[in-house]
């Protein structure tokens, strides 16, 4: 998604972040197969893991999960309606007909370059609706 606003010229007006539900590898760089996968399209990955946190809920106009328990476990943490929109991220997905994104940890290089390729076709989608429509901009939807 970085990449994505980059190359759009827009990414003075976005902050991603990316966290997790559970914090086992709080402060670990992605799975060096994800990178390697993520090299091999061009786009390195620097970011380090960290567990999503009650006020994340606050701080954003959108926020993803990749399955359908990772969304619950989100919405547990809400106390009251969360200001961010929350949603799966593969219902952002237009080419892919997955319902959730997979887990590839367990699996061969081939899981890897699906997330990506989910990833890469989601976040498109994202970005088209946030500059067509206007979504997700709190200025603009207050």
């Amino acid at each position: 998604m970085a990449k994505l606003v980059a190359d759009a010229g827009v990414d003075g007006e976005w902050e991603i972040d990316s966290a997790g539900t559970i914090g086992i590898h709080a402060g670990d760089p992605a799975d060096s197969r994800m990178r390697a996968a993520a090299r091999k399209r061009g786009f390195e990955l620097t970011s380090r893991a960290r567990q999503f946190r009650a006020g994340d809920l606050d701080q954003f106009d959108l926020i993803l999960a990749m399955d359908r328990s990772n969304l619950a476990d989100i919405r547990r943490l809400a106390k009251e309606a969360p200001k961010a929109e929350l949603a799966l991220f593969c219902d952002f997905c237009t080419r892919h007909e997955q319902i959730e994104v997979p887990d590839p940890y367990y699996g061969g290089p081939e899981g890897f370059e699906l997330v990506l390729d989910l990833l890469g076709d989601g976040c498109s989608e994202i970005l088209r609706l946030w500059r067509d429509e206007k979504r997700w901009n709190r200025s603009t939807n207050a």
